[in-house]
C-alpha cells in the first residue's frame, strides 16, 4: 500500500516527539494557512523559490504553536488550545530583519564583504558583518583592517579569481575568518562534513537524570502565557537562537540575555530579536562573571546555548553539568554545523546554505551565481523549532521528570528542506519553462498587515508581529528591545 508523504508540520512534530493526535489541533485550515487563496502561486508564493520554503517556514511555526498550546494545557488543566497559523504572518516573520525600521531607518543587513566571490573553478561566500571577522579575512588578503571597502571588495575580487575555492576555504578559516566553497547537494552528502549528519535525527532529544518533577504555579493569565514564571538564561546570539528565546519571551518566559563585554553583537540584529527579553554582560573568564552566572542558574529552567561548541564547555557549561547543578533543568543546544568535521567551526545561515548545496540549487541557471534563498529560513526555521523542543522538554519534564537536553543545527534544518520535506511542486516536462513564473513572488501578498510600531529605548520600531498563535495567545510582545547590557544581573520575581 503506498502512504501519502508526511507534511513538514507531521515530520517535525515527530521529531519532537510530539503525541501525532495532537496534530489534529492544527486543523486543515490552519495547515493551509489563511493566505493560500493569494494569488495564483498559492501561499507557495510568498516564499518563493525551488525549493518548499514556505513548507519548512509553516512547519516550523506550527508545530512551536502546538508545542506552547501542550504546555499551556499541562499548566491550566484545560484542553489543547486550537492553533492558528497564518501565512502572511509567518512569510513576514521569517524576514522580520527585512522590515525592521528604526526611526525610520532600514536595519544592515549584509556587509559589503559578506558576498559571493568567483574562483577559479567556481565560487565562495564570505561572512564578515562583525568586525573580528571583517578584519580577518582582510588579513587573509594582507590587509589592515581598516582598508575602505571599496579596496577590500577590488582586491578580494582579483585575489580570489585565480585560486581554488577549497583552497581559499582553508586560508581564510586558518586565519579564524569566515568563507565556504560552493557545494551541490550531492558534493555535500558524499562529502565527510555532510556525510556526519546521515541519519541524524532533526531534533536531538536526551534526558540526562533522573530528577524529579518540577511542577510550575497553575495559569490563570489573560492572554494565555505558557512560559510564565519560568526563567530562560540566553546565550544566544545572531538570529537563530535569538528567535528562539524571543518566542519564549512571547509567551511568557523571563529571558535574561547574556552576552560578553568583549564580543560585539549587530545592534540592528538585537533591534529586532530582543522583543520581551532583558539583557546583562557577564564575562565568564572572570570570577565576578562566573559567580553572578552561577547565581542565575540556581533558579533557572531552561538554558538556551547558540555558540559553537567548545566556546561556552571551557566554562565548565557542559549540559551535564548544568544539570548537576541545577536538577530539573531543560537545556536547548544550536550549532551551525551539527555533527562531524564541522562541529567546532563557525558559520551562519548564509554559508550553511552554501555549504549543503541550497545555493546551488536556487541559482539562476547552470554554471550561474549561486542563489539564495528568499529568507534566511535556516535561521529562522531553527529558531522556532528549537522554542518547540523546549517547550516540549518542558511538557515533559512536567509529566516524568529528568533534566532534558534537545539539540539542532542549521546544517541538519539544510538537510530537512533538501531531502524530507514534500515537493514544493511535482517536476515534470514543462517544469524548466515554468520556473521563473512559478518562482515570482505573490503580487497580492502585502507585509504591512502582520507589522506594526513600537516606541522603544533604542527608537520608534517597525518590527513583524509575532506568528505563534494559538486560542488565548498573545498577539505581541510586552516590552520592547532595551539597549544590549542595560539591565540588572538578576531575575525579575524571586
Amino acid at each position: 500500500m503506498n502512504h501519502a508523504p508526511l507534511s513538514g508540520t507531521e515530520q517535525a512534530w515527530a521529531a519532537l516527539g510530539g503525541g501525532p493526535a495532537l496534530l489534529a489541533h492544527i486543523g486543515s485550515s490552519a495547515r493551509l494557512g489563511s493566505s493560500a487563496s493569494l494569488g495564483t502561486g498559492g501561499s507557495d508564493a510568498l516564499l518563493p523559490a525551488r525549493l518548499p520554503v514556505m513548507e519548512l517556514a509553516r512547519s516550523a511555526v506550527a508545530v512551536c504553536s502546538l508545542a506552547a498550546a501542550e504546555l499551556a494545557a499541562r499548566r491550566t488543566g484545560h484542553p489543547v488550545p486550537r492553533v492558528r497559523i497564518d501565512d502572511g504572518a509567518v512569510a513576514t516573520a521569517f524576514t522580520s530583519e527585512r522590515h525592521l525600521r528604526i526611526d525610520g531607518r532600514a536595519a544592515t543587513t549584509f556587509a559589503p564583504l559578506s558576498r559571493f566571490w568567483r574562483t577559479a573553478d567556481g565560487w565562495v561566500r564570505t561572512h564578515a558583518n562583525y568586525p573580528h571577522h571583517r578584519a580577518r579575512l582582510l588579513a587573509t588578503l594582507g590587509l589592515p583592517a581598516n582598508t575602505p571597502d571599496d579596496l577590500a571588495v577590488d582586491t578580494a575580487t582579483s585575489s580570489f579569481a585565480g585560486r581554488p575555492s577549497d583552497e581559499i576555504e582553508r586560508t581564510v578559516y586558518a586565519s579564524g575568518g569566515l568563507a565556504v566553497a560552493a557545494r551541490t547537494p550531492g558534493q555535500w552528502a558524499a562529502d565527510p562534513r555532510g556525510a556526519a549528519l546521515a541519519g541524524t535525527p532533526l531534533v536531538g532529544r536526551d534526558r540526562i537524570d533522573h530528577a524529579t518533577v518540577r511542577r510550575t504555579a497553575a495559569l490563570t493569565c489573560e492572554p494565555l502565557l505558557p512560559a510564565a514564571g519560568l526563567r530562560v538564561l540566553d546565550l544566544t546570539r545572531v538570529i537563530a537562537g535569538p528567535v528562539a528565546t524571543r518566542t519564549l519571551a512571547l509567551l511568557g518566559a523571563d529571558v535574561l540575555r547574556i552576552d560578553a563585554p568583549q564580543l560585539p553583537e549587530s545592534p540592528d540584529a538585537h533591534s529586532d530579536t530582543g522583543f520581551g527579553k532583558r539583557s546583562v554582560e557577564l564575562d565568564l573568564a572572570g570570577r565576578s562573571g562566573r559567580a553572578a552566572f552561577d547565581g542565575l542558574l540556581a533558579d533557572a529552567d531552561v538554558v538556551v546555548v547558540g555558540y559553537r561548541p567548545g566556546s561556552v564547555e571551557r566554562f565548565g557549561l557542559t549540559p551535564r553539568s548544568l544539570a548537576a547543578r541545577r536538577q530539573g533543568l531543560v537545556i536547548g543546544r544550536l550549532s551551525a554545523w551539527g555533527h562531524g568535521p564541522w562541529a567546532r567551526r563557525r558559520g551562519f545561515d548564509s554559508l550553511v546554505q552554501v555549504a549543503t548545496g541550497i545555493a546551488s540549487v536556487e541559482a539562476a541557471g547552470p554554471g550561474g551565481r549561486p542563489g539564495a534563498l528568499p529568507a534566511q529560513a535556516l535561521d529562522h526555521g531553527t529558531g522556532y523549532l528549537l522554542a518547540a523542543a523546549v517547550m516540549r522538554a518542558l511538557s515533559e519534564q512536567h509529566d516524568e521528570g529528568g533534566s532534558r537536553l534537545v539539540t539542532l543545527s542549521l546544517a541538519r534544518t539544510a538537510a530537512w528542506l533538501l531531502d524530507e520535506l514534500p515537493a514544493r511542486r511535482e517536476t515534470d516536462a514543462d517544469a524548466e519553462a515554468d520556473t521563473a513564473a512559478d518562482a515570482a513572488a505573490d503580487p497580492s501578498y502585502d507585509p504591512e498587515k502582520w507589522l506594526t510600531e513600537t516606541d522603544s529605548p533604542l527608537g520608534r520600531l517597525r518590527h513583524a508581529l509575532p506568528p505563534v498563535a494559538f486560542d488565548g495567545s498573545p498577539a505581541d510582545w510586552s516590552r520592547p528591545p532595551g539597549p544590549l547590557g542595560a539591565d540588572a544581573t538578576a531575575w525579575l520575581t524571586a
